[in-house]
């Protein structure tokens, strides 16, 4: 096999100074990659932070942020449990933990049980209603890893999974999922499928040669108006949830800044090369710009 540290496959910081097996564990759950988690997290605290929820309820975007960290691991641990064999036909992915075989799949499963475990304990910190909401997303986590192999749009799918936390912190904060809380989560998910089609650039190849849909394949030449049409949709949809929360003008104002940081991505994208992963890691910053948008909103 082809040793060469590629993107995924690179341990950096502090998980690259463990010992062989919580390194390889680590890798697995993708703890060296926060950018994951981040975007995982971030419609969770958007959420919070809109329904006015942050004065006293810190804690509880401290407990979505850990939430968000296990469960982000667990999902990539099922992903790699699901996807070993096609990971071992693509360059980027050829070194994970199960493909490359540092990690056998009774201990896979053992860390993902392990990881579900800490994300039971932050379940039991919701109230009810958005206990139920959260755990609503399971059937479309376990069917996300399938989607690439009976559908060339995996990243819409993404996009439901990965946008679920702003329903569970809307109805956390609210008791009740209401329609500004739908439309930040509808616009969530046109954010998801944006960004993940610039990351989807990375595999076009590979994903063409064995046979697996990516919306960056779907799109073809289309990749920079497709990703700005779902930026676009995901701004008027956000702009709608922070109108229904407060209907002025100026509330608008606040998108602004993350308008200008998805155009920049989209204006400046080069489709090969290190520029795709470099502007989808560039969401996490974006994801700030979004959550002081609604802080702003949410509590004027």
């Amino acid at each position: 096999m082809n040793h060469t540290i590629v993107p995924d496959s690179e341990a950096r910081g502090l998980v690259a100074r463990l010992p062989d097996t919580p390194r390889a564990l680590a890798l697995l759950a993708r703890f060296d990659r926060p950018i994951g988690w981040w975007l995982l997290f971030w419609p969770g605290a958007w959420a919070v932070a809109l329904a006015g929820g942050t004065g006293g309820r810190w804690p509880l975007i401290l407990w979505l942020l850990l939430g968000s960290i296990v469960m982000r691991g667990a999902g990539c641990v099922f992903n790699d449990v699901v996807d070993r064999d096609l990971d071992r036909q693509v360059a980027r992915t050829a070194s994970r933990p199960l493909a490359s075989g540092a990690i056998s799949l009774k201990t896979a499963w053992i860390w993902l049980v392990s990881l579900c475990l800490v994300g039971l304990v932050v379940l039991l910190q919701l109230r009810l209603y958005a206990q139920v909401v959260a755990l609503a997303s399971l059937a479309l986590v376990a069917a996300y890893p399938f989607m690439k192999r009976i559908t060339g749009w995996p990243q819409l799918w993404l996009g439901l999974v990965f946008s679920w936390a702003a329903l569970v912190g809307w109805s956390e904060v609210m008791g009740t999922l209401s329609l500004p809380g739908l439309l930040l989560y509808g616009g969530c998910i046109f954010w998801v499928v944006g960004y993940d089609t610039i990351y989807a650039l990375q595999d076009r190849e590979d994903d063409a040669l064995i046979g697996i849909g990516s919306s960056a394949l779907s799109m073809g030449r289309h990749v920079r108006a497709g990703v700005t049409l779902c930026y676009l949709a995901a701004l008027l949809l956000w702009a709608g949830a922070l109108w229904q929360v407060r209907p002025q003008a100026l509330a608008l104002l606040a998108l602004l800044p993350m308008a200008a940081h998805l155009s920049w991505q989209v204006a400046t994208l080069r489709q090969d090369g290190a520029d795709p992963l470099l502007k989808f890691r560039s969401n996490r910053f974006a994801g700030l710009l979004m959550f002081l948008a609604c802080l702003v909103v949410g509590n004027a």
